[in-house]
């Protein structure tokens, strides 16, 4: 076993990476507080060939050294557009067909892993802010809310982390 260099990485370039046909999922943040989170939802997005990011709220928007830090340049290439709230975004989608998934710990949330997308679907999903969650109006409209099993003490994932697992979990075999 040895371990790859960079440049053998099969990489695309920022132009291939526009054209490239994207998985029908876009990310949208309502009031993500960190810069470091924004930047690894960029670079999620850049990983699974999201078709966009939506920042909304208090979310921090490019160009800023500190989404850099973290985003590593994919906030120069992946689809983004800032909103100042949150469910008009949502309804948004809504209206031109994406289910919208809402990743938070409630009463009607379902497991992750019994979660199937289908092929023929657009999705957005949800993530909500670091301390207080996705807002209780935008949760009011999500076509379903998902969560991750946890069984520790805490019950709780950085945001970033959860965007990880999540979209990996709804893209796998996809990508």
């Amino acid at each position: 076993m040895r371990k790859l260099k960079i440049h053998e990485l099969p990489r695309l370039s920022p132009e291939s990476f526009q054209v490239s046909k994207k998985t029908p999922l876009v990310m949208v943040l309502d009031n993500v507080r960190s810069m470091h989170n924004v930047g690894a939802a960029f670079r999620i997005a850049d990983a699974f060939l999201l078709e966009k990011l939506y920042l909304c709220g208090i979310t921090a928007t490019p160009p800023h050294r500190e989404i850099h830090k973290t985003a590593l340049g994919a906030e120069e290439h992946v689809a983004w557009e800032q909103a100042q709230e949150t469910l008009a975004v949502v309804k948004h989608l809504k209206t031109t067909g994406y289910i919208i998934v809402a990743v938070e710990q409630t009463d009607a949330s379902q497991a992750l892993h019994k979660f199937t997308c289908s092929a023929l679907q657009k999705y957005a999903i949800v993530f909500g802010h670091e301390v207080f969650g996705i807002q209780e109006t935008v949760l009011s409209v999500c076509d379903t809310c998902l969560e991750i099993p946890q069984h520790g003490v805490k019950h709780s994932l950085n945001v970033s982390v959860s965007m990880g697992i999540v979209v990996w979990e709804l893209t796998k075999g996809s990508v």
